[in-house]
């Protein structure tokens, strides 16, 4: 009873601070604002705070711009460790768009939205991005296609890392950082998550999202650590297929050793 009246009062002090501060968000897209940028980012940590996700960050974001941020997918709780971290959009697959609740969510996060399975729409979607990136946004993207596990990752797909080619066609810069991101869920209540509990946080595809998220605020206290890797520069001569391979080997080292720094179960 206790936990459902906790997330009973999660949920009316997460509306009213949405009801406060979506209208300026949507002023800030609309007119091109810096708020924009700096509103999601506010908002990401008092929802973390609210949901008690505890973020612990190893290494830096990457100050360089254009900035592609690569990193492995687990649960929509990701969204919220990163969002909370830095200033940033996320790329998400286009059925996020009319999802209730989250497509509204991310529309306000200003991500783009990317049909993945439609292979012939593959350059104009990497433009878009690439728009983002020389504008000087730094742009997520989740590359294994899908959520994971939470014990290691899937195979990156590395389609859209041709935004980055996009992106030095499109401005003026030398080079687009490339830079490695793990999320690793580690602790609930200050115990390790071991290999058979990690689903708690992680969400799977084939796990309905209501449940799933039902216990996840039910427990209230989980840890999670954001690693940045050291960025990868991608050059005009660079070869995407090449920068996905070595970019996926960083993410999965990172993730690791988050992992294995903690007791298995």
């Amino acid at each position: 009873m206790i936990a459902w009246l906790r997330i009973a009062a999660l949920l009316v002090v997460l509306a009213g601070a949405s009801a406060v501060v979506a209208p300026v968000q949507v002023l800030a897209i609309r007119f091109g604002w810096p708020l924009g940028r700096r509103l999601p980012l506010l908002w990401h940590r008092i929802v973390c705070r609210l949901v008690g996700l505890r973020i612990v960050v190893k290494g830096r974001p990457c100050t360089d711009r254009p900035l592609l941020l690569v990193a492995n997918h687990q649960s929509w709780a990701d969204i919220l460790a990163l969002g909370a971290v830095t200033e940033l959009s996320f790329i998400a697959k286009a059925e996020v768009r009319s999802w209730p609740i989250f497509g509204w969510l991310a529309r306000l996060q200003r991500t783009v939205f990317v049909a993945r399975e439609e292979r012939g729409r593959t350059a104009e979607q990497a433009d878009a991005i690439a728009d983002r990136l020389s504008a000087g946004d730094a742009m997520v993207l989740f590359a294994e296609g899908t959520t994971s596990d939470g014990n290691g990752i899937l195979p990156f797909k590395t389609a859209l890392f041709g935004a980055a080619q996009a992106a030095l066609r499109r401005s003026q810069a030398d080079s687009v950082a490339v830079q490695p991101v793990a999320v690793a869920y580690t602790k609930v209540h200050g115990l390790p998550l071991g290999r058979y509990f990690r689903p708690l946080a992680a969400w799977p595809g084939d796990v309905a999202l209501g449940p799933h998220l039902l216990a996840f605020l039910k427990e209230g206290a989980i840890d999670v650590e954001v690693s940045f890797g050291e960025p990868l520069s991608f050059t005009r001569t660079s070869d995407r297929k090449a920068l996905g391979r070595r970019t996926e080997a960083a993410v999965r080292n990172l993730l690791a050793e988050s992992l294995l720094a903690r007791p298995h179960a």
